[in-house]
């Protein structure tokens, strides 16, 4: 009769190797969608402060956000346009999505609450009323002028 008893071969374990490459994968999925979050917005534009605002816990996956340069300039998708233009593109919106779509205004603290205005009437002549302003609570280090 045999012994039996262990082999004189060392357990294999756990091969960590394809636990690893998933790790690998998420760490570059994450790096890869935290830069487009970034790249959505211009850089150049210095929001207004406002420091007792509510910050936003959720938001809608329709939200539009539009940005309003401090040259009075209107952008969707870093995409120039005018009010006409912003507006046309907003109905097309309110067909697909319908009215309850928010829309933020990204506004330069700069800007002048006349260019702000034109982008608010664009928005309300669409048929959208859920309008938010975006704001920082605190003060952004601003670029040398």
């Amino acid at each position: 009769m045999a012994k039996r008893g262990r082999s004189s071969e060392p357990d294999p374990g756990i091969n960590m190797t394809p636990m690893i490459d998933v790790v690998f994968q998420m760490i570059i999925f994450f790096v890869c969608t935290s830069d487009m979050d970034r790249k959505a917005f211009d850089e150049r534009i210095r929001l207004a402060m406002a420091p007792h605002g509510k910050p936003v816990e959720q938001q809608d996956p329709r939200t539009v956000q539009i940005e309003v340069t401090r040259e009075g300039q209107i952008k969707l998708a870093h995409m120039l346009m005018s009010p006409a233009v912003l507006q046309s593109m907003l109905r097309t919106t309110v067909a697909r999505s319908g009215q309850t779509t928010p829309v933020v205004i990204r506004a330069d603290g700069r800007s002048l609450h006349e260019e702000v205005k034109k982008v608010m009437d664009a928005v309300s002549g669409a048929g959208l009323w859920k309008i938010k302003f975006a704001a920082t609570r605190e003060a952004a280090a601003r670029p040398a002028e």
